[in-house]
């Protein structure tokens, strides 16, 4: 124990929870969108889906709470990280911060990370904690997305998604010593691939709810 400890506290340690809380959270979005994905099937469809989920009763129970808890880790640990690089970087601005082949998602990484959180919360709120007596998950999203405040806010969301994981798809095999120079092309490639999936596949719900309902 006192090994994982002492593991966890230092830099690489806790790069390599954020690689592996990450790693999670990749298979989760994976699962997810495929379940969104019948959506497109119609109202039937979308519930059966919803409905086979929860007949699994106590596993996803368990599935929330390792998500919580992976979610717990990922944030407070990409937090500690955040802040200590802020309080190392004597010259911020010394240097070109576009320098080194830095993108786009690698320099808004804990920024995305925060109003992807945020939006989380605000996702749970409008399709999780709802009370199904009163209406479906289906009809949930119908009517979320009916204002087109929320639909622009879903969207804008998760595109943010997109370009989070898309850094950190590639950086997590970076973090557990998997950055082959032979294997990484590859990997960017599966890794941008996997972003604009996720983004495309989940900003185009709200634009069907809104376009045939």
């Amino acid at each position: 124990m006192n090994w994982f400890v002492q593991n966890i506290s230092t830099a690489v340690g806790k790069k390599l929870l954020m690689a592996i809380t990450g790693l999670g959270f990749l298979g989760f979005i994976a699962v997810h969108l495929a379940g969104n994905i019948t959506f497109y099937f119609g109202k039937d469809a979308f519930l059966h889906y919803v409905e086979t989920l929860h007949a699994l009763g106590p596993v996803i129970v368990i599935v929330e709470l390792v998500l919580l808890a992976l979610a717990v880790i990922h944030v407070s640990t990409g937090t500690v990280l955040f802040t200590r690089n802020w309080q190392a970087r004597k010259t911020r601005y010394a240097v070109d911060k576009s320098a080194g082949g830095r993108t786009i998602g690698s320099r808004t990484m804990p920024y995305t990370g925060f109003l992807i959180l945020l939006f989380v919360i605000l996702h749970l709120c409008q399709f999780h904690f709802i009370d199904r007596t009163q209406q479906t998950p289906y009809d949930a999203a119908v009517n979320t997305f009916s204002n087109i405040f929320y639909a622009l806010i879903y969207i804008g969301a998760v595109i943010l998604v997109g370009i989070h994981i898309r850094h950190g798809f590639w950086s997590l095999f970076q973090s557990l010593g998997l950055n082959h120079e032979k294997y990484m092309p590859a990997i960017r490639a599966v890794g941008i691939a996997f972003a604009i999936a996720a983004a495309v596949g989940f900003a185009f719900i709200p634009i069907y709810i809104r376009a045939v309902t």
